[in-house]
């Protein structure tokens, strides 16, 4: 399959762990890839950061004329965002707000097609927590908008350098 022909893919929240894994399997496969953060400096510093089939655009999901410029000329988005730390404490309003923009951002530059990894989980459960309802409701937008979207549901993504791998290890340091 000849990738080159393809339009680049974007990948949102580039700087996160599941980003750091997929950018270079799809640079490997041959796509030219157009990598969102908020920091141009900080992507620039990851092991792909330099390659010539990336572009590097600075991009926050708040920002609605952001996103238009960073999907513009991409075919698919791969939307990777939580706002788990943002806002104050009201990172659901910010993972819906940031939805909403990209449905409008990748309806608005003609994007082909959304993916967003989300998160397993019955929210209908008493005990389900607001991050999950969060994650959930994400999804729901993106599905809710004119562009094709497939949402991915996983469990905590462990590895060296996720979040979770890195709070679940500080635990079992200081924990008997």
């Amino acid at each position: 399959m000849n990738t080159k022909n393809y339009k680049p893919v974007l990948v949102t929240g580039a700087t996160g762990y599941v980003a750091g894994r997929l950018i270079p399997l799809l640079l490997k496969s041959g796509y030219n890839i157009r990598a969102m953060g908020r920091s141009i400096a900080k992507m620039a510093d990851r092991p792909w950061g330099q390659d010539p089939n990336v572009q590097l655009v600075k991009g926050d999901i708040l920002d609605v004329d952001s996103l238009r410029k960073a999907v513009d000329g991409c075919g698919t988005i791969y939307y990777l965002v939580h706002s788990m730390i943002s806002q104050k404490g009201k990172y659901r309003h910010a993972d819906r707000i940031g939805a909403e923009n990209m449905v409008q951002a990748s309806a608005d530059e003609h994007a082909e097609h959304l993916i967003y990894l989300g998160g397993l989980g019955d929210i209908h459960h008493k005990n389900i927590s607001k991050h999950l309802i969060s994650r959930n409701e994400v999804g729901q937008v993106l599905l809710s908008g004119p562009v094709p979207a497939t949402v991915l549901r996983a469990a905590m993504i462990l590895g060296s350098g996720s979040a979770s791998f890195e709070i679940l290890r500080y635990l079992a340091e200081r924990l008997p």
